[in-house]
């Protein structure tokens, strides 16, 4: 059945969606998971023409079925998440993993891999690196950045709550420490206490990609000084619509435009869904609509996205 969802006017022709602002993530706890036929009718519904991937296996392992399955809702793949381990001296394990993302990624017509590094793949607790461990990160993101671009990707670090590049002290060991470019989270850099504007107007060159996400600075700081943990801030209303929140969007936007970013913005609104399942086109759809709106009237509407 079609989503009962209004289409925003003008809705971004450089905007994706992600099936994260629907509760689709694969950390154990989150919530809810709603199932590919109904995100992707309501990303549709909603005005949105591209997607990143979701939590691995939620669509298919396959990139060919990944692109049938985007084609069917009009959407197309922008990129995908993947958590890499990037400071133990052995890489191969990790160039294993990179490379089975990269094909279904590539596979799938995306242009991005946005790379979060962990200290292993079930998300243990984040080590605190040394001068050697960061020079070590930095060489292997070179080598996993070649191997994307290999398969035609480009590979962006993603600050991320969790993980290695997560406080405002790693994320400029991080910057110090590598020359890939960054995809700019709003929200994770603002939880882990970088402010996202401030960002922008120092790194504007390191800019490769975008989520956007607004945060509730006051649950944000509960999880930066462990209060409370990703999931549970999450499941307390962490990620507000954008505009809502106090990730200053709006100036984010504005220094995007004026430094010519013309790369996709990602809408990712991490929700956890707890409870029975939001009827179609409510729920999760509504905040997203919010946000679509916020943008359709803030951000100038450009029709050429590149790579």
């Amino acid at each position: 059945m079609k989503p009962e969802v209004d289409t925003p006017a003008a809705a971004q022709p450089r905007l994706a969606g992600a099936p994260i602002s629907w509760g689709v993530c694969e950390v154990p706890g989150w919530g809810l998971q709603l199932e590919p036929e109904r995100v992707l009718s309501e990303m549709a519904a909603l005005g949105l023409r591209a997607t990143e991937l979701g939590a691995l296996g939620w669509l298919p392992l396959e990139g060919d079925r990944v692109r049938a399955a985007l084609d069917a809702h009009g959407l197309r793949l922008v990129g995908g998440f993947v958590p890499l381990v990037l400071h133990e001296p052995d890489l191969s394990p990790t160039l294993e993993h990179a490379t089975v993302v990269a094909r279904q990624l590539a596979a799938g017509g995306a242009e991005v891999m946005v790379a979060a590094v962990v200290t292993d793949l079930a998300w243990s607790a984040p080590v605190e690196l040394d001068e050697a461990g960061w020079q070590r990160v930095g060489a292997h993101l070179r080598e996993v950045a070649a191997l994307a671009a290999a398969h035609g990707l480009e590979l962006v670090l993603h600050p991320h709550a969790g993980t290695l590049v997560e406080t405002a002290s790693q994320v400029q060991a991080a910057l110090a420490h590598t020359d890939v470019r960054w995809c700019l989270d709003t929200g994770h850099l603002l939880i882990g206490g970088t402010d996202p504007v401030q960002f922008v107007r120092d790194h504007a060159d390191r800019i490769g990609h975008v989520h956007l996400k607004d945060v509730d600075a006051a649950l944000a700081a509960k999880v930066r000084d462990g209060e409370l943990s990703l999931v549970a801030a999450t499941q307390e209303g962490l990620f507000q619509p954008l505009g809502e929140g106090d990730a200053r969007i709006d100036e984010v936007i504005r220094l995007l435009e004026a430094v010519g970013y013309e790369r996709w913005l990602v809408l990712e609104q991490d929700q956890a869904i707890t409870g029975t399942e939001p009827p179609a086109g409510a729920g999760p759809a509504l905040d997203v609509r919010k946000s679509i709106e916020y943008l359709s009237t803030r951000a100038p509407s450009r029709e050429r996205v590149s790579h």
